[in-house]
């Protein structure tokens, strides 16, 4: 279901004001969902994605829903800018130069395929994020990463690395899920 564009506006709002306020007061975004439209309130996944110059700055969410999203979107807002481990916080200075991409998620569905051939059969490029399991680890490529890795080889090799697995790994243990996302940006 797509945002009406008063809950696109809310949810943008939202996200920066969680982002100032996270730097200028090094403290979390207050809300009452029940403030909210219904649909803000309903529980969704997100993560929010920040931008210094077109380079990535923080890219900070969760896989599964477990909160309603305008605090999901407060949350991630803030732990990107401030708590992304591979960035220093942003600064009051960069703020102004920052953009801003909030993808919702839908609810992961599992992959099930006996290959990595197989799997390319059944992924969908530039649609699916996909979440990738294998020995204890995981991670996952939301689906504006199709962008920089338009093949679905050089997509699944960097997943792996992003795991911590070799970029040939393969095993009958691997798990996978897919999922799409709405973007709000």
């Amino acid at each position: 279901m797509s945002f009406t564009d008063s809950q696109h506006a809310c949810l943008l709002d939202t996200a920066w004001t969680a982002i100032r306020q996270g730097v200028r007061e090094h403290t979390l975004l207050t809300l009452n969902a029940h403030d909210y439209e219904p649909r803000l309130q309903t529980e969704q996944a997100s993560f929010v994605t920040l931008y210094l110059d077109g380079q990535l700055r923080g890219c900070i969410g969760a896989l599964y829903a477990y909160q309603p999203l305008i605090l999901d979107v407060a949350q991630h807002a803030y732990a990107a800018a401030l708590q992304d481990p591979r960035f220093a916080p942003v600064t009051e200075a960069e703020i102004k130069d920052l953009s801003l991409h909030i993808s919702v998620l839908s609810l992961p569905e599992p992959l099930h395929v006996n290959s990595e051939a197989e799997l390319y059969q059944h992924l969908r490029p530039h649609q699916d994020g996909l979440i990738l399991e294998a020995e204890g680890r995981k991670s996952t490529f939301l689906p504006a990463v199709w962008e920089s890795l338009p093949e679905p080889s050089s997509f699944m090799r960097q997943l792996k690395l992003k795991a911590g697995l070799p970029p040939d790994y393969w095993s009958a243990s691997v798990k996978l899920w897919r999922y799409h996302t709405e973007s709000v940006e």
